[in-house]
């Protein structure tokens, strides 16, 4: 190692580890309290030193133990002001998510990325800490027949890229194909096969939750994605909004969804194959999707906010199968 890094080193250990004052390290090390700091600075800002905050007491409450009750996940609630809006909270929630993902990610770790309007906020509160070996893969296809939308996400896959210092693999195909036989051909072709193999070994996945009917719009239902006949025919057959893409119910049932043979992105039986699988969500009129992905199994982490997690809890009842 350079000079630089094992002062850098020595400086992190004996504050963060040792608990010495700036000025004892600054002595011990022959240096100025200034470069201590700036060396302090530079070992958070590298990766070396990782600060981790606990859950705030909003995770124990009764409405995020009943969550955890009633689905077995690890809910991570923030309590935002009562007269936040919700773009503030979808920030907060946000900045929440992005603390989870980079405390449960390592080495050699296959992480998947899913795009969206609140992947594109938790993006702007990644802590940068780098990370050997470990690979980030876009979950889902975002091309439609009105845009190729690889800009925008090439910029959110990037972002998390640059954080982790990892490389990056984006998925170049349609949020949904035309025809499932489409779907199906192009499922044979080797540089999507070479893609979905590393879905296939993802340590941790990382989403929120598309809604018909959000306050702020889910960008696959917003940007041209699906018609307007096909959201009108969705909302008929009781879909409420999409985890990745895969269009799911209140009940937690998509398999016998037309639409989801042409979808891109993994369902949430192939999403339980993944260890960790963060969902990140703020918006209180997505609570039936929320609860949907709930109840297809989806979700092992579930960061929301205190409204949006009563919200959900209110709908949760006994729902009548489908036949």
């Amino acid at each position: 190692m350079n000079e630089r890094y094992d002062q850098m080193y020595l400086a992190a250990t004996q504050y963060y580890v040792q608990g010495e004052t700036m000025e004892s390290i600054a002595r011990r090390l022959d240096i100025s309290r200034s470069t201590v700091s700036r060396l302090l600075s530079a070992a958070r800002e590298s990766g070396l030193v990782r600060i981790t905050i606990a859950d705030s007491a909003s995770s124990h409450s009764p409405i995020a133990r009943a969550l955890n009750d009633a689905f077995g996940v690890a809910v991570h609630m923030v309590a935002a002001h009562g007269s936040a809006t919700l773009i503030t909270r979808i920030d907060q929630v946000a900045q929440r998510g992005a603390s989870l993902l980079a405390e449960v990610v390592d080495d050699d770790y296959v992480i998947g990325v899913a795009w969206g309007v609140t992947m594109a906020a938790l993006t702007r509160h990644l802590p940068r800490r780098p990370l050997a070996g470990s690979t980030i893969v876009q979950m889902n296809g975002g091309a439609s027949h009105h845009t190729s939308g690889v800009p925008w996400i090439r910029e959110i896959l990037q972002s998390v890229g640059d954080a982790f210092g990892s490389e990056v693999t984006l998925f170049p195909v349609p949020a949904f194909f035309d025809f499932a036989e489409t779907k199906q051909a192009m499922w044979r072709e080797r540089s999507v096969r070479r893609v979905l193999a590393r879905l296939a070994r993802m340590d941790v996945a990382v989403f929120g939750v598309g809604s018909l009917t959000g306050a702020v719009a889910s960008h696959v239902y917003a940007a041209g994605y699906l018609e307007g006949s096909e959201r009108t025919a969705l909302l008929a057959d009781g879909v409420v909004g999409d985890v990745c893409t895969v269009l799911i119910r209140e009940d937690g049932t998509f398999a016998d969804i037309e639409a989801n043979q042409r979808a891109t992105g993994p369902t949430p039986a192939e999403l339980q194959r993944v260890p960790r699988r963060i969902c990140v969500v703020a918006d209180p009129l997505r609570a039936p999707a929320v609860l949907g992905a709930l109840r297809a199994g989806a979700v092992t982490d579930l960061v929301i906010d205190d409204v949006t997690a009563r919200a959900t809890l209110a709908r949760i009842a006994p729902v009548r199968a489908r036949a």
